[in-house]
């Protein structure tokens, strides 16, 4: 990986625009409202035909059976189902806890609000190169404790026309309630929208391409959206008590993404940066997927040098990253100095692979410097509140007045006449 030198020189590198360039999507763009549109209009057909032309795939069912996703659960490798079902539970007992901190009705009874779980949801599990069951769990989960009564689960049919056995049992071990052979674009419009097959939703979550993310951006305000996900990235800040070895192998990891993943270390030691770039080469050599990663480390990876670790979390807030680990002595003393991550790692042990599979935390996070406002999927996606108003009269007494001055400033009389009415009524003994 090469190697910036300076707190200026690394600023300018971690520039979005540097790292990125100008997306070159308005053609992408164009076909993804003509999909968007189409299924609209056609609903299974299009969906049918889209499926057909991007995957390859003639399907006779949109959904998949649940004797194949039950045939599935059974199946599969037993050691694989053991550790789906211990992600699912620490997934589940994670975001128990965030509702019981965060998801209370208000007690007040004059001004409060209700907490009520969304009706439907439709999650997204890309397939890229491999199936992807974690993001299954990570998706699904959060929505099924925050009380949402349907999850539907979209993913792009493989090769042979089917979903892979590996997601159907993920699908069974969160509880999801139906399934569908469908991907891209075409699958976010038809939960969009709803199609003869596919029920309409309240949200579509989940991460995706780029045909999925702006078919997800088009979609949204006819529906709910979660985010809109870009490549992964990682920083990591690490001073000279890190271990070479793990700081390399949590970059190589994190390029194994692939689809112009960002792999980045801060550190405050040269010789850090030196000797973590032998570990790279080193461990490259054992990976079945070298090609892609040596291609992400090329291209949006690199080690920038700084003299201070308040520097370096300087950098890292301005960027906003997906993962930030911090791997440097007494690690927990800054954590009340990062103000912008999708997820915090604090020391060498806390890596981003146990989170990307069994910590409890969903992996589906912000990217793309989204986390400056954005948080990591939780219950509070699955979420609305309902304000509840419960006035009196002498309420009406305390605050017309207020009411009625306001109004008329901003020349809304009615307004104001509403407040009068009830008012002149009280005054004459009135209810």
């Amino acid at each position: 990986m090469k190697i910036i030198e300076g707190f200026n020189q690394a600023k300018a590198a971690l520039s979005r625009q540097a790292l990125q360039g100008a997306p070159a999507i308005d053609e992408r763009e164009q076909t993804v409202r003509q999909i968007v549109n189409d299924v609209r209009r056609r609903g299974d057909a299009a969906v049918h035909e889209y499926t057909e032309k991007f995957d390859g795939v003639k399907l006779t069912s949109l959904e998949v059976d649940k004797a194949q996703i039950d045939r599935a659960y059974q199946e599969v490798d037993k050691e694989l189902l053991a550790a789906l079902k211990l992600a699912a539970e620490r997934i589940t007992a994670y975001h128990m806890e965030q509702k019981k901190a965060l998801l209370r009705d208000s007690k007040n009874k004059n001004l409060g609000w209700l907490v009520r779980p969304l009706e439907r949801v439709g999650v997204y599990a890309p397939g890229f190169q491999a199936p992807l069951p974690s993001t299954v769990l990570m998706t699904a989960l959060p929505a099924k404790v925050a009380g949402v009564k349907e999850i539907i689960l979209v993913t792009p049919p493989g090769k042979q026309g089917s979903v892979s056995p590996i997601t159907l049992a993920a699908a069974a071990v969160a509880g999801i309630d139906r399934v569908f052979s469908i991907g891209g674009a075409q699958a976010v419009a038809a939960l969009a929208y709803g199609t003869e097959s596919v029920p309409r939703v309240d949200k579509v979550c989940g991460p995706g391409n780029i045909y999925v993310t702006l078919a997800k951006k088009m979609v949204f305000g006819d529906v709910g959206i979660d985010g809109l996900y870009g490549p992964s990235e990682v920083v990591i800040i690490a001073d000279n008590t890190a271990n070479p070895a793990y700081c390399a192998a949590d970059l190589l990891a994190q390029a194994e993404h692939g689809s112009g993943a960002s792999a980045i270390m801060i550190t405050t030691w040269r010789e850090m940066a030196e000797k973590v770039n032998r570990e790279i080469e080193n461990q490259l050599q054992n990976l079945s997927r070298r090609s892609i990663v040596a291609e992400g480390l090329e291209k949006k990876g690199f080690i920038a040098i700084v003299d201070t670790i308040e520097q370096a979390i300087d950098l890292a807030n301005d960027y906003a990253p997906e993962h930030l680990c911090l791997v440097v002595a007494n690690a927990s003393s800054y954590i009340d100095k990062v103000k912008n991550a999708g997820c915090l790692f604090i020391g060498e042990n806390s890596l981003e692979a146990l989170v990307d599979y069994v910590a409890g935390p969903s992996h589906v996070l912000p990217t793309e410097g989204t986390a400056r406002f954005g948080s990591g999927l939780n219950i509070l996606d699955f979420v609305k509140l309902i304000n509840v108003v419960n006035m009196d009269k002498k309420d009406i007494r305390q605050l017309g007045g207020a009411t009625s001055i306001i109004a008329l400033a901003e020349g809304l009389d009615a307004h104001a006449q509403a407040v009068a009415k009830r008012i002149e009524n009280m005054s004459k003994g009135g209810s």
